[in-house]
């Protein structure tokens, strides 16, 4: 039995159907679709971003090792070239091994010497206040007051952090301490140790030790392996804080969520492991994933994207070799259970120091890592699309300088960069 155009319109306000096609049960059963006028439109696909031209290697040197990539472009991509017009400028040259950089809420420069003083100067290089009251720092070697970081209350609190090679009854180790920035800017009030990378050792070399905070307010702090061949293997044991990189609230202790909180058999502060010499920790601004680097002997040195619970290889993987030039351990580069890097050089570059640009001066190097090399004697840029490495710069290779860290974050979209000679140089758009 059929029915009136004028039913189904009551019943169904399906105007666009003849009344001869449908029946009652039908209509009723599978009711049309019809667009309510709030109905949005699909939300479109972002744009593939516009990846840069790329030219050949910027390494032209020989390799060290036959060893073969794990994958393509895990080391020697094509170059890459900026093409908007910067100047370079050294706007400051009387530092004295400075090692770390970072900038205070109103954009001065807070700088860290090796021999246990903390600076600030003015954006155009000016040096405002000598900060003391830092104590028991071991000036050796590669020890020292290393790097530095202002707490995310700094404005209400005056909190400051850093991490320092630490006199121990047994030798020393890699500490994270935090203090109250006095009023007039001139000391550290109530200095405390709120971490140890135990245990100590006698030795001056591979404290690792950079810190940065995440967007929990929690801190990242990376540690060596203390470079001796009897101390390597504790990169492996995750009872131990050498060649670690820890995540720690800001009195010291395990983040709730650390991947071996309930592992008795390792440091709850543990957030992943096997790591050589890790002197570069940053935040990615968009992805908020840890990234850093580490140095390799002869060659090896890594770009990784820091995973919670991951075994980061050394000393049983490597791309490097001993200084000697032979291999490490069974000169293997790929095992299970084991994370390649992201990218590796070999030759090395010795990298030191991080930072990802978030400035608006540069738009081609927004959200590009920028890494200061220490034996390369340049800036490392790399650009990044889908977690690999697409393309490499070097940035000032004429200078002779040993860059030692970089801050590519500053609220002016400069970047500021120190170098083991004392400087500290600005890059800034035209």
């Amino acid at each position: 039995m059929k029915i009136h155009c004028f039913s189904v319109l009551m019943l169904l306000s399906a105007s666009f159907f003849s009344c001869d096609d449908k029946s009652v049960d039908d209509l009723v059963n599978n009711p049309p679709i019809i667009n309510e006028p709030d109905d949005q439109p699909p939300t479109p696909e972002p744009p593939t971003p516009q990846l840069p031209n790329l030219g050949p290697p910027v390494e032209t040197a020989s390799p060290n090792t036959n060893y073969s990539p794990a994958f393509e472009g895990q080391t020697r991509v094509g170059s890459i070239t900026t093409t908007t017009p910067y100047e370079v400028e050294v706007i400051s040259t009387n530092l004295q091994s400075p090692w770390g950089i970072t900038y205070l809420p109103d954009g001065r420069l807070l700088v860290t010497e090796k021999q246990g003083r903390l600076k600030i100067f003015s954006t155009s290089g000016v040096l405002e206040k000598t900060i003391t009251g830092i104590p028991n720092v071991v000036n050796s070697g590669q020890g020292g007051l290393l790097d530095v970081a202002v707490d995310p209350n700094f404005s209400s609190n005056r909190m400051i952090y850093w991490t320092q090679a630490h006199s121990h009854a047994s030798g020393n180790l890699t500490a994270v301490a935090k203090g109250r920035l006095s009023d007039d800017e001139t000391t550290i009030e109530n200095p405390v140790t709120i971490f140890q990378a135990t245990p100590a050792y006698s030795g001056s070399l591979h404290f690792g030790s950079r810190i940065v905070f995440d967007d929990e307010q929690n801190l990242f702090v990376s540690t060596g392996e203390r470079s001796s061949a009897e101390m390597r293997m504790n990169a492996q044991d995750k009872s131990t804080g050498l060649g670690k990189v820890f995540r720690i609230n800001r009195n010291g202790e395990a983040v709730a969520s650390n991947p071996f909180v309930n592992d008795n058999s390792a440091m709850p502060q543990v957030y992943s492991y096997g790591h050589r010499n890790p002197q570069g920790l940053a935040i990615h601004p968009v992805t908020k994933e840890l990234w850093q680097t580490e140095m390799g002997a002869r060659g090896g040195d890594e770009i990784n994207r820091i995973q919670s619970g991951k075994n980061y290889g050394w000393p049983i993987i490597t791309y490097g070799l001993e200084y000697s030039g032979a291999p490490i351990g069974s000169g293997i580069t790929q095992q299970t259970g084991m994370e390649q890097p992201v990218y590796y050089w070999d030759p090395s570059v010795s990298p030191s120091g991080i930072d990802f640009y978030t400035g608006n001066g540069f738009e081609e190097w927004k959200n590009n890592l920028f890494i200061g090399a220490l034996s390369g004697q340049h800036i490392v840029r790399i650009y990044l699309h889908e977690n690999k490495v697409y393309g490499e710069e070097r940035l000032l290779e004429n200078v002779s300088e040993r860059f030692r860290d970089i801050l590519a974050s500053h609220p002016d979209g400069s970047i500021y960069a120190i170098t083991d000679s004392g400087k500290i140089y600005r890059i800034f758009s035209l």
